[in-house]
């Protein structure tokens, strides 16, 4: 015992799914956790000869697989889940949602929509996103509060709201709030114009100089519509991704968002210039946008992750339901029942969205010397028996509701289920507030 490794945690599990390298399963395996570092994945019964945690948590009927990535939401929007249904993107945006948002959206709104969103998420697995939304500084502390890992949007529109005036306001209170933030471990930024249809070459002139000096990402809605190509080539003459590709935006720190309808040159361009793509096929179905040609990028060799987009469109903050329709999608789309592999969609939840965002060396797949960012998923329900293969059942079977722990650099934000860094009660009585004001002031 003497020459035992003290550590903080042993978590023994049946099933390891380290995601990286390829399709490997680990059976009755341990991860050793310290300073909220994976230190070392071995077999369980190496890892008690080896390893003297202050604490061992057993998981004899659980899969662990690295912590879900949502590479796209707007989490402040939670509040709004529901107002606005069945009607499409333009009428959603100019009649339903941005009345809303002029008239209810400040910092209170998005720290306690965001408090609930990062629940749901942490619930479900998720233990990082990547936030689009205004009064970012609420982002940042929902996040904190939570102990969840987030990459913060730093939003610019061409329109005034309660948070910003203009485009180069919105842009220097960004990059204030990076300033102050960009040093903490859980927390990254990324410059977030909204789309094309609503920022001005000017504004991302402006926002290119400034990724390429801060090595930083550029997350926007992109291709979501047939209605916002055919805008652009009324007032510009071209395409969004060309006029992009002219004004030198496209690269490898650019996470396009939705991308549904692309031609074979844009989905070339896409691969040539090493863009990633966050993938919202519950949110593009929903809106009824389109059917994004995920086989054709993933052939290409394009980088896909995941997102949820909003609880405003989606309605759900569930990584589970959109790696099965995203592998359903692919099939359907592609005719090839091998096109999008149960191993392929998990891998676009986890460590492609990492690399997406630039933190691939740090989350994003179960590896020794990463991040401790996991999440552990229940096995034993009657609806998961039998299991012949646990990455097909965590696509194909499972969902959200079979999520029974979660860590985020080695800290425990769910426990058996239960919440350990947020109130629900809290939460709810707050949600309950906002409904009252916005179902009492709004029409929909």
């Amino acid at each position: 015992m003497d020459d035992w490794i003290e550590i903080d945690t042993l978590i023994e599990a049946r099933w390891i799914i380290p995601v990286d390298p390829g399709e490997i399963v680990l059976n009755q395996h341990a991860i050793a956790i310290d300073k909220g570092i994976i230190k070392d994945i071995l077999p369980i019964s190496k890892a008690n000869l080896r390893y003297n945690p202050q604490q061992t948590i057993t998981l004899n009927d659980h899969a662990l697989i690295p912590g879900l990535i949502n590479l796209h939401t707007h989490a402040a929007m939670t509040l709004m889940r529901g107002f606005a249904d069945d009607v499409p993107l333009m009428e959603w945006l100019n009649n339903h949602v941005w009345p809303v948002e002029h008239q209810h959206v400040n910092a209170q709104f998005v720290l306690d929509g965001t408090q609930l969103a990062c629940a749901e998420m942490i619930r479900g697995g998720i233990t990082c996103f990547n936030d689009m939304y205004f009064f970012p500084e609420s982002c940042v502390e929902a996040a904190i509060s939570s102990g969840m890992r987030a990459t913060i949007g730093m939003i610019v529109i061409d329109f005034p709201t309660a948070y910003a005036s203009d485009a180069d306001d919105y842009l220097a209170k960004g990059l204030d709030l990076r300033d102050q933030y960009h040093q903490h471990p859980l927390l990254s930024f990324c410059f977030a114009p909204h789309a094309p249809y609503t920022v001005s070459d000017k504004a991302f002139n402006h926002i290119l100089t400034y990724a390429e000096q801060l090595s930083t990402p550029i997350h926007t809605h992109l291709h979501e519509t047939q209605d916002e190509i055919r805008m652009s080539l009324e007032s510009t003459g071209m395409r969004p991704i060309e006029r992009l590709h002219q004004l030198g935006l496209l690269g490898p720190n650019v996470i396009a968002v939705h991308m549904v309808h692309l031609t074979d040159h844009e989905i070339k361009l896409m691969h040539q210039y090493g863009c990633s793509i966050a993938h919202c096929p519950s949110s593009n179905m929903k809106l009824a946008s389109g059917f994004a040609p995920i086989p054709s990028l993933l052939n290409q060799g394009v980088n896909v992750g995941l997102g949820t987009d909003g609880a405003a469109s989606n309605n759900r903050l569930d990584m589970f339901e959109e790696m099965r329709q995203a592998a359903l999608l692919a099939k359907a789309i592609s005719g090839k029942a091998d096109s999008l592999p149960a191993h392929q969609a998990l891998r676009m939840a986890t460590l492609n969205g990492a690399n997406a965002l630039g933190l691939g060396e740090k989350i994003g797949s179960l590896t020794i010397g990463k991040a401790a960012d996991i999440t552990a998923v229940n096995f034993s329900d009657l609806n998961l028996t039998p299991c012949y293969d646990p990455v097909s059942h965590l696509v194909y079977t499972a969902s959200r509701e079979y999520v029974s722990h979660v860590w985020v650099n080695g800290r425990m934000l769910l426990q058996d289920k239960e919440l350990t860094t947020l109130s629900q009660l809290e939460l709810q009585h707050r949600s309950a507030l906002w409904h009252e004001r916005i179902a009492t002031t709004s029409k929909h």
